[in-house]
């Protein structure tokens, strides 16, 4: 019953109460990063939230909200790399364009290192990392070995940055409880990408009711797959939060 309210409550409501503020905090070069930073419980972790390509902190406008239900506190945030989505322009990368800072991938590394520092800050507790595809693949490099870190949830990570960085490779050693979610299309791919993460720590999900959405956009109500992602990831905080 417990599990029933509460997979009602993310896939059909918002947090019942909670404070919006829109913040900024240095990047490790200084840059402003925007954020919206959502409360509901001063005493609670974190659940950071990172976007994908060409997007912005307006990926998790519909979501976030909902995130929270799982006892979390939320920081969406704007990456250099990115543009804007749901009408929520990215302040970062409209900044670092501004100052002709390079924006790509890998130099989103240190907004979300800064970032997972911010919210670490705010809660005295380990921080949940979300990321969204090219950030996914991000999320589990900065996450490996990094004591504020808890766990990471990452929506279609892949092998985004050319030669120059092998995730798979990155990923010997992995540390820490992990959500790989993906479509089924990216499925046999995303095995193989997460091969070194140990078995006991790794759900690797896909739908199979429908094809999936690439990146956190499953979680959106206009994916038709939503309420199976949406379930996995109910099961997935349960076990985790279990071992507190």
């Amino acid at each position: 019953m417990k599990i029933q309210l509460l997979f009602f409550m993310l896939v059909y409501s918002t947090a019942l109460a909670f404070g919006q503020e829109q913040i900024t905090f240095p990047s490790l070069d200084s840059l402003p990063v925007s954020a919206q930073l959502y409360v509901n419980d001063n005493t609670k972790q974190f659940m950071v939230l990172f976007h994908q390509a060409g997007y912005s902190k307006g990926e998790y406008k519909e979501t976030a909200p909902r995130l929270m239900n799982l006892g979390y506190n939320c920081l969406a945030v704007d990456l250099r790399a990115g543009g804007q989505v749901n009408f929520v322009q990215n302040e970062t990368a409209n900044t670092a364009q501004q100052r002709k800072l390079p924006t790509t991938y890998m130099d989103a590394k240190q907004d979300m290192e800064s970032a997972i520092n911010y919210a670490f800050e705010k809660s005295k507790m380990p921080v949940v990392v979300v990321g969204s595809s090219y950030s996914a693949s991000l999320a589990l490099l900065v996450s490996k070995n990094n004591p504020k870190v808890k766990a990471v949830v990452a929506f279609s990570p892949g092998e985004y940055f050319g030669k120059s960085v092998s995730v798979e490779s990155q990923l010997k050693g992995f540390d820490k409880n992990v959500f790989i979610a993906c479509t089924q299309r990216e499925y046999p791919y995303v095995v193989t990408l997460a091969s070194n993460i140990p078995a006991n720590l790794k759900t690797i999900f896909k739908p199979q009711e429908a094809q999936g959405e690439h990146g956190s956009k499953c979680l959106w109500a206009s994916s038709p797959a939503s309420k199976e992602y949406w379930l996995g990831l109910l099961m997935f905080f349960n076990k985790i939060n279990d071992k507190k």
